[in-house]
């Protein structure tokens, strides 16, 4: 038998060979495309829920300003602010309503334990009182408007059922009422607008008593 390849040197054999090897390796491979890798939903991941286009949303702006109200009490018979009457008035004057520089009304009450222009020309004092101090602290006179109403407006009976002096509900109504308004606001009612409530019998017993 005749070798074919006795006539070819030994390293080109061994040469071909190997390419021939190499060819073989490389056509039997797996030309299959690869698998596509699983899903959030195949693994179980959870998803966010939460917008990339709002996670920079901007800040809510403040509410509105709304006007702002104050109650200043006063002693039996007297106008003079006592320490917390000016604490209170301090707080008041760092306030933002005030700041703004809308209208500024003073509604000054007496309790009914004198006659009644007395107890006028009281509650008159302790709303002067109120407002002087305001100006000392920098607020333009022209901003305040003094209602005095006298004993008319009470929020507390001034006598017991049985005539007698009630003190505590008394010293309740010897009060200024500050209210701060935003500035536009409507004018306040004058005086004679507001609605005076009647006396009642008890305090009609306590005031003749002390007549």
């Amino acid at each position: 038998m005749i070798d074919p390849f006795a006539h070819v040197p030994s390293h080109r054999i061994l040469t071909g060979l190997a390419l021939a090897l190499a060819l073989a390796a490389c056509g039997s491979g797996d030309t299959r495309e690869p698998a596509p890798e699983p899903s959030s939903t195949q693994t179980g991941a959870q998803n966010s829920i939460i917008r990339d286009d709002l996670e920079d949303t901007a800040p809510l702006p403040p509410p509105p300003l709304a006007p702002l109200d104050a109650r200043i009490g006063f002693p039996e018979g007297g106008a003079e602010l006592s320490e917390s009457a000016t604490a209170d008035l301090d707080t008041l004057l760092q306030s933002p309503q005030i700041e703004e520089g809308g209208p500024i009304v003073l509604r000054a009450h007496s309790d009914a334990g004198g006659p009644g222009d007395a107890n006028q020309r009281a509650s008159q004092s302790r709303g002067e009182a109120v407002r002087d101090y305001l100006v000392e602290n920098g607020i333009d006179e022209e901003r305040i408007t003094i209602i005095a109403f006298g004993e008319q407006n009470p929020i507390a009976p001034n006598a017991n059922p049985d005539g007698t002096p009630n003190e505590r509900n008394r010293a309740a109504n010897r009060r200024v009422e500050v209210h701060v308004a935003l500035p536009g606001a409507s004018e306040e009612a004058a005086p004679e607008e507001i609605e005076q409530p009647e006396p009642t019998i008890a305090e009609n017993l306590s005031r003749a008593t002390a007549d």
